[in-house]
């Protein structure tokens, strides 16, 4: 009984916030660190539950390296990375689109489902969600100075998105959980970057909120001091100047792209904290570093 006015109070505290994400979409990218132990896991499952519950419409994008690396070397498949992103060759690819639409896929919507809210699994690939096309990236070698074109073999980025098996599940009160594959005009599959497909996915439902769950608090300035709030233009002039570097350029070009897209925010934050999600969203000063028009 000792803790019931500390309940009372957050639940009186999370009240504004509870009418601001009334029938809100919000995207969230889980992958990586914050889907390593069953626990964490088992959290994020009931943190998704209650949002669908508390009459928000979460749509869940997940990746998966941990998982494909570790089914790789169960095969012996040696795997190579170029500026952060996964070469797929054919075998490789087999590998990919089995273990992130396979049991990775499942699990999680399986978690959401046992907490108590309904999640159905699908990939880029179901309804024609995400038409992919070959990701074409160029480096310059520092030696020569010459720009050459790398291949990354079939690795893609969205072209567009079908929202329309989405908005099906949304309406059905359905949580979705998708894969990061797509496929081609052509039909070829695609292995795509989990964080491009929340913000391509975010901007084509024009989220109210996209919330990247990462292993690290958010965005550092150029002293290393956590930033709460940025501008689009001052998460630009970061990258430009070089104090948003390494790792956290892609994450903040994809939450730029997403709120140029039309969504209202874009969340960094770190999934491994308890309850991130729901710190995020329901109190006051959240859990990360908002990006904001």
């Amino acid at each position: 009984m000792s803790d019931a006015p500390d309940q009372m109070q957050i639940l009186s505290g999370a009240l504004p916030f509870l009418k601001r994400y009334d029938d809100q979409i919000i995207v969230v990218k889980y992958g990586g660190h914050a889907m390593g132990e069953e626990a964490t896991a088992l959290r994020f499952g009931r943190d998704i539950a209650l949002l669908e519950q508390m009459g928000v419409n979460p749509v869940v994008v997940h990746g998966g390296g941990p998982q494909i690396n570790a089914m790789l070397k169960r095969l012996n498949v040696k795997s190579s990375f170029v500026q952060g992103l996964r070469v797929t060759d054919a075998e490789m690819l087999d590998v990919v689109e089995m273990v992130l639409a396979g049991p990775v896929n499942k699990q999680v919507a399986e978690s959401i489902t046992r907490a108590g809210a309904m999640a159905v699994g699908i990939s880029g690939k179901d309804g024609g969600l995400v038409r992919a096309r070959k990701l074409r990236r160029t480096w310059r070698d520092p030696g020569s100075n010459i720009e050459q074109v790398l291949d990354l073999g079939f690795v893609g980025e969205p072209e567009s998105i079908d929202t329309r098996v989405l908005k099906l599940l949304i309406g059905a009160d359905i949580v979705p959980v998708i894969a990061p594959v797509g496929v081609g005009v052509d039909g070829q599959t695609y292995n795509i970057n989990a964080d491009t497909v929340a913000g391509a996915i975010a901007g084509a439902l024009g989220a109210e909120r996209m919330l990247m769950l990462t292993d690290v608090p958010g965005v550092l300035d150029g002293s290393g001091n956590f930033i709460a709030e940025m501008t689009v233009a001052e998460a630009k002039a970061g990258i430009e100047a070089g104090w948003i570097s390494g790792g956290m350029i892609p994450k903040v070009e994809t939450c730029i792209y997403a709120v140029e897209q039309g969504v209202k925010g874009a969340v960094i934050l770190d999934g491994r904290v308890p309850h991130a999600v729901l710190r995020e969203l329901f109190t006051e000063g959240g859990a990360g570093t908002l990006i904001k028009p």
